[in-house]
């Protein structure tokens, strides 16, 4: 805290230039000042120049006039910027759905927050190097192919059709790869989220949270480059403008193009825009929207396993291998998405919103798959050559707010929503063989891709809901939590001619929420917490003998119980969970069947601390036993996709002689994972190790900072579990780097 008395104007200059010299001789590496006191000093020495050349030039009438009477400046505060966060990023607010936001601290689920930031120092190019250093998270994922978007969470796989969201809006995340660049940061709540978001299988939701309007204006550039060959450029424009900063707006667009590691194409456009207005006081409009087309050629082929004879996989292969790639194989994207919405501040204590989004999703797909037969490599080649599109359309209104009954406080969240989801197919796709191979020779075998297909309404679900929660404070410490989602759920499928050939439709389907906590501390949070989900049922696959059947939606509940902390230097969370689902698999007779239940029950521990000023350091790890139970044909045996144990460790070094450079390292060890129901295959466990670093400076006055990254550094060939039966060789050794200038 600095107060200035002013009594004359030369001695005001006097002393500005007696603090100027001072500083002059003091070097930034002083060994007279202590490293953890330099930036504090330097802010300090920095501000009382500042309030003293402006008081010496005039800026105030006071200061100018003053001559024989002393007049007194207001007292100026100075505060130093707080000290990073952990990488748990625990005092971040997460949205949950029909729980509003709350910060991680407060959530009484396990979640990951990933910031844009972090998504930039990674260099990610996939769903799985996002969530590279969350231990629950299994990658399944491939950077140009139709498998992009998998993950396996706690075991479970993430829903295509209900797990992924924009801003809490819904959109079929199915083979497309989303414009990282374009989010503030990507949360995880982990495990069952019937309550927040209604029907959706019990792994979890993804929520992508896009960059909003700044209250500072916002302009960078950013080059980028990924072996082999592929070049990006990105571009973030935002700021507010109009009469009180009434009006805001943020703007990214992405393009990118080049030959990927595996000799294919890669070219991508994307733009997104969100805008703001603060209408009256209290009431604020928004609007965002999304546009990606991407296009990819070449990618590599999954390989399928249900025809396999053997009990041991043939030696992998690397990711980058072109021996598997068939003529004419490509994946073509085009997401879209709109949304409004209106929120009016009714009180200080009560907020009221509603919101409208629409989006499609359409992709032109053909694509090889390996029928892998034997050890030895051999395997019949398929093709599939489809077009498909999927709408979605939801609509929200909620209201939240505080309120007390006696001593007792209520955080209420009451809504309404009504959601329709429609998928359209090809009725004349092709899904054929066109010849035999092996993984260890060129694939020959020719195809003509069909170029003009014929869509039809395939299915449509419409879910309409009301819900409510009350968080109530009952003491200092504690707090429980109480949640209802009220859904009545219709599912419908069409034949090629437009008739309706089966329908689903459940009425009044209660999905509860409970959770006690309790606050030893304001930085700590003990809970517990019990969820039911309901998922809708799939639509089998043409890998499966009962294809097209539309099976029943699956039930699930979660208990959980955690701990999460977040002190000055250090964080730590731990999770105990069980989920009981039905189980879903193929049976020896290769139909998919609903039988039984499938049990995931393990725990989480993470924690994340600076070391001094320079060190971070942290890690991550889930063991997880799962089984089928209750008259399953494989009763006892390990769920398909879920490993037994993951491990991950990151670590980043700021180098004090370099300024602005900071190094990091991290890795990823997945155990052994199942590859089917049966137990028949089983994947061996692997780690993958990345590096990578950053360099913040100015150049000509601007803000600059230089990127690299290392994926897979070792170069690690591993057999990579994609979904019940499927497999693919992991993505090789990948460099990346970019450069971005702020001006």
């Amino acid at each position: 805290m600095i107060a200035i008395c002013i009594t004359e104007k030369k001695l005001l200059n006097a002393k500005f230039k007696e603090i100027a010299a001072a500083s002059a001789h003091r070097t930034p590496g002083s060994a007279s000042t202590p490293a953890s006191k330099r930036s504090t000093l330097g802010l300090h020495t920095g501000a009382t120049l500042l309030v003293l050349w402006a008081a010496a030039q005039g800026g105030r009438a006071d200061a100018q006039e003053a001559t024989d009477k002393e007049k007194v400046l207001p007292t100026v505060t100075v505060t130093a910027s707080p000290q990073e966060e952990t990488a748990q990023h625990l005092d971040t607010k997460v949205s949950s759905g029909a729980l509003g936001a709350r910060t991680q601290l407060e959530t009484p689920f396990s979640t990951t927050v990933v910031r844009s930031d972090d998504l930039a120092e990674r260099q990610v190019s996939k769903l799985g190097d996002v969530f590279a250093l969350d231990a629950s998270v299994s990658d399944n994922s491939g950077a140009y192919s139709s498998w992009a978007s998998y993950v396996t969470v706690r075991g479970l796989p993430l829903d295509w059709q209900n797990a992924y969201r924009i801003d809490g809006k819904p959109f079929l995340s199915y083979a497309i790869t989303l414009p990282y660049e374009h989010f503030e940061q990507i949360e995880l709540l982990k495990g069952s989220s019937g309550f927040m978001y209604g029907f959706g299988s019990p792994g979890g939701i993804v929520n992508y949270v896009s960059k909003k309007p700044t209250s500072q204006p916002v302009r960078s550039i950013e080059v980028g480059y990924k072996s082999d060959s592929v070049w990006s450029e990105h571009v973030d424009l935002g700021g507010r403008f109009g009469a009180d900063d009434r009006f805001g707006v943020r703007l990214n667009a992405t393009h990118e193009e080049g030959k990927t590691f595996n000799d294919g194409g890669i070219r991508r456009d994307s733009v997104s825009l969100a805008l703001d207005a603060r209408l009256t006081r209290d009431l604020t409009w928004n609007f965002d929207t999304l546009y990606q087309k991407r296009k990819s050629t070449d990618q590599t082929p999954s390989i399928f396993t249900g025809s396999y004879v053997g009990s041991r996989l043939p030696t992998t292969i690397s990711g980058d291998n072109q021996l598997l790639l068939g003529s004419g194989q490509h994946l073509n994207t085009d997401l879209k998405l709109y949304s409004t919405g209106l929120e009016y501040k009714l009180s200080p204590d009560w907020t009221l919103s509603t919101s409208y989004s629409h989006s499609t999703a359409a992709r032109s797909r053909n694509e090889g798959i390996a029928y892998l037969l034997d050890p030895s490599g051999n395997y019949n080649d398929l093709r599939s050559d489809s077009s498909e599109g999927h709408r979605f359309d939801q609509w929200q209104a909620m209201a939240q707010g505080k309120l007390r009954t006696g001593t007792i406080e209520h955080q209420l969240t009451l809504g309404a929503s009504w959601q329709k989801q429609a998928n359209d197919y090809s009725s004349n796709s092709v899904y054929q063989q066109i010849g035999t191979g092996n993984l260890y020779a060129q694939n020959t075998n020719g195809y003509a891709s069909v170029t003009d297909f014929s869509v039809y309404r395939d299915s449509d679900i419409t879910q309409r809901a009301i819900f409510a929660s009350d968080t109530v404070k009952l003491s200092e410490h504690w707090s429980a939590l109480v949640g209802l989602r009220n859904t009545n759920y219709e599912q419908n499928s069409y034949s090629t001619a437009g008739a309706r050939s089966s329908e689903y439709t459940k009425n009044g389907v209660v999905t509860p929420t409970l959770a006690l906590m309790f606050k030893p501390t304001p930085d700590t949070t003990l809970y517990t917490s019990y969820v039911e989900s309901l998922e809708q049922g799939a639509s089998v696959g043409s890998t499966y003998a009962n294809y097209r059947d539309l099976l029943k939606p699956l039930k699930s509940k979660q208990y959980e119980l955690g701990i999460k902390t977040q002190r000055d230097r250090w964080s730590a969370t731990a999770a105990l969970f069980r989920i009981e689902r039905g189980a879903e698999y193929a049976n020896s007779q290769n139909v998919l069947v609903q039988d039984g239940q499938s049990i995931y029950q393990g725990l989480e521990l993470g924690a994340s601390t600076r070391l001094g000023s320079q060190w971070q350091l942290g890690a991550n790890l889930m063991f997880l036993d799962t089984s089928y139970r209750r008259g399953s044909e494989y009763v006892g045996n390990r769920v398909a996709g879920a490993p037994n144990f993951v491990a991950t460790a990151q670590l980043s070094y700021a180098v004090p002689q370099v300024p602005g450079l900071k190094l990091s390292a991290d890795a990823k060890y997945t155990g052994g994972t199942m590859l089917n129901a049966s137990n028949q295959l089983k994947l061996a466990g692997y780690m993958v190790a990345n590096i990578g670093a950053s360099y913040a400076t100015r150049i000509g006055g601007h803000d600059t900072t230089f990127r690299v990254a290392v994926n897979n550094v070792a170069n690690k060939r591993y057999w990579e579990y994609q979904y019940a039966n499927y497999i693919k060789p992991g993505d090789p050794r990948t460099f990346s780097l970019s450069a971005k200038l702020d001006f």
